[in-house]
Order: structure tokens, then sequence, then C-alpha cells
């Protein structure tokens, strides 16, 4: 976060060449940013800020936080979900008191966000988008910031464990439905092909998102 105050100023070549300190976070203002999203997190213990001597405030406070996100399961494992990290004040009008605006475009930050997500798990981050607004509130304007952040799902997983068992499943199936052998013979290769399906069918009802208005297309066939 960086903002100025035209209140604390100074000329450092009266104060033996000092052009910045460091102060406590309590020692000064700073804008209260809240994240709309969040439900649980943890703050970091850097509660200090740099003051320039041209009335510049410079604080950085890294923390983790976990958020809410609509997940669109539709075309899992090969869906793309898209969530919203949106950073606002609703204690300081936007028209009189506090307007937030972004230091770095939308590319910057996503260059800088692919640097530091270097995890090779489930999700791959793919894009990242910046929405500056103003929101109605009680008849006031706020001013909001909001991150819209896109990950794609990598679905070599399931497609290992789930679809090419399920297919290979199926092809089995219709080689003995229209092969030579008796009619005991497919009763009894049916029976194992149904209870492969039937444990394949619990695998995939504990690897499915739930959170979603509609199921997955490979949940409903």
């Amino acid at each position: 976060q960086e903002w100025k105050n035209t209140f604390a100023t100074w000329n450092p070549q009266d104060f033996c060449n000092i052009s910045k300190i460091i102060l406590p976070t309590s020692t000064y203002w700073s804008p209260p940013i809240f994240i709309l999203e969040r439900v649980n997190g943890q703050n970091s213990n850097l509660d200090y800020m740099v003051v320039m001597h041209n009335g510049s405030f410079n604080s950085t406070q890294p923390f983790q936080v976990t958020l809410t996100c609509s997940l669109m399961i539709l075309k899992f494992p090969f869906d793309t979900q898209t969530c919203n990290l949106s950073i606002a004040s609703f204690l300081y009008p936007a028209v009189s008191d506090l307007v937030m605006k972004t230091r770095r475009s939308s590319a910057e930050m996503m260059k800088d966000s692919q640097s530091y997500f270097l995890t090779d798990g489930e999700w791959k981050f793919t894009n990242l988008s910046i929405i500056e607004y103003m929101e109605q509130l009680d008849d006031e304007q706020f001013s909001v910031v909001t991150y819209m952040i896109s990950m794609e799902r990598r679905p070599t997983l399931y497609i290992l464990n789930l679809i090419l068992p399920t297919c290979a499943l199926y092809l089995l199936d219709m080689a003995v439905l229209f092969g030579p052998s008796s009619l005991e013979e497919k009763i009894s290769f049916q029976i194992a092909i149904i209870l492969g399906s039937s444990m394949l069918a619990v695998i995939l009802n504990n690897i499915l998102p739930t959170s979603s208005n509609k199921p997955p297309v490979i949940g409903t066939h």
C-alpha cells in the first residue's frame, strides 16, 4: 500500500540527510482495507511502514487468506475457474475521502503472480485481470479493486485414474456382449464389469467437487 500525507514532510538536509524512516503502523493513519471474499486468514507480524521525506507512506503486509469462490464444474476435469479477490474500504467514501488505484497493470501483476505460483499441483495459473469500480452502499459510493484470478485444472490424474478405466470397461462390455462366448461366460463377464463400474462410481463420487449448481457431465453418464 502506498499513499501520501502532506503533513508528514521534512527537509533531509535539516535532519542529517535522513530521507526515510521506519515507524510502527499504529504511529500514523493507514487505510483500513478489507477483502470481501475472505472467510479465514492469517495476518503477518510486519506492523511497520516506511515514511519518505516527501510524505510518501509505504506499507507491506504479506498474509495468507482463504476465499470463497463459486465453482462451475460442468466440464470437470477440463474446467477453468475464475475467482475474485475484492479489496475495499467501507469506512471512507470514495467521493470525498478515499479512492484506491492499482500501481501496476494487469500484465505486470500477471508476470509477478506466475513467478510466485511455482507449485506443480492440480491447478495452473492462467490469467489475472484487474477491475476498478465504485460500489454503491447506503447512498454513498466506495472504491473497490477486484482481482479476477483464472485457474485451469490439470486433468492428467483424472484421465489416468478415471476416464481411461471407464472407457476400458465400456469397450470390454461391448466386446463381451457381441463376442462369440457362451451365455454363461457372458453373464460372468457382465457381473465382473458391473462390479468394476460400481467401484469406479464410488471413486468418482469421492473425487467430484460438490460446490456447484450444475453437476459435471462426467458424473451424469
